[in-house]
């Protein structure tokens, strides 16, 4: 198939080396790549033949909708726009119906696979009609890992990326579950091999998976994770999922908590904490840990 992909950053622009490897012609567009084979949207849209495909894969939020918009008025009756970014699902819609009063098409497509995807391939989750799903299945089929998987056509439009919303929150929750079992085993003093111990739980075990895999690889470059500072940031699709939970009545207590440690991470020092060791204080008399000073502040 012939493919146009907006964006060719870490996802895109592997995703576009994978499906020209699997024999599809895809023309690039990213307006600060020097990988990119036209010069704007304008270019891209009149090196495609009709009927159009194209895959958007900016980042999510203003930089999506401002390129969404465009190519609403840029393409023809007949042609599709996949959405593949993480974009909130409720958005989706929205896109979907101003598209499809021009006779364009709107599939949105959740993405897992991160740097890894060119090599293993992806998980491709899609929400939009069936008739566009099949259409366009070589691409997905041409994405998706080469052993088979990794495809599922979620539902109506939104639900791909409604999906992948889950997928990161669940994501969440098993990477905050492995960054406190670290930490245990390495307080506990009698735990000579932490390393080690994640190795062997790779195989044989109930809680192998590819996150094990990857907590592995990282311990065996730098044993004690001397290298890095315990902070971490969220891209946002753990946000959306803890307030879906909420919206639905869904109780969504690993998710949330893993989330709420993301937001601890940041702190220098803990505000709540510091109420938590005062009022130990008022109550109990139990010691504090005074704050260091400095002449400079």
């Amino acid at each position: 198939m012939q493919l146009g992909m907006i964006g060719l950053g870490k996802m895109g622009g592997n995703m576009a080396v994978r499906l020209r490897e699997k024999g599809h012609e895809v023309i690039g567009y990213d307006r600060s790549s020097p990988e990119r084979d036209v010069d704007t949207l304008v270019e891209l849209v009149g090196r495609l033949a009709a009927p159009r495909v194209i895959w958007v894969m900016v980042p999510a939020g203003e930089p999506t909708a401002s390129t969404v918009a465009e190519l609403g008025d840029l393409l023809e009756e007949g042609d599709l726009v996949i959405e593949g970014g993480n974009s909130h699902y409720a958005d989706d819609r929205i896109r979907a119906k101003s598209l499809a009063e021009k006779g364009i098409g709107y599939l949105d497509v959740g993405v897992s696979g991160g740097v890894w995807g060119r090599q293993n391939g992806y998980g491709i989750m899609v929400g939009g009609p069936q008739e566009d799903v099949e259409r366009v299945r070589p691409i997905f089929d041409a994405l998706t890992p080469d052993e088979g998987g990794g495809f599922v056509h979620a539902g109506r439009v939104g639900a791909g990326h409604f999906v992948k919303m889950v997928h990161n929150g669940i994501e969440y929750g098993m990477m905050q579950s492995l960054g406190e079992g670290y930490e245990l085993m390495v307080a506990s003093g009698l735990v000579d091999d932490v390393p080690g111990t994640f190795e062997s739980w790779r195989e044989g075990t109930v809680v192998r998976s590819w996150l094990l895999d990857l907590v592995s690889k990282a311990l065996e470059e730098d044993p004690d994770l001397s290298s890095l500072r315990g902070y971490a940031e969220d891209s946002g699709e753990g946000r959306w999922t803890v307030q879906a939970a909420v919206d639905l009545a869904v109780p969504a207590p690993a998710i949330t908590a893993s989330l709420y440690a993301r937001f601890a991470s940041r702190q220098d020092d803990s505000p709540a904490m510091k109420v938590v060791a005062a009022l130990r204080q008022q109550f109990g008399g139990h010691p504090v840990h005074r704050a260091e000073t400095s002449s400079d502040v």
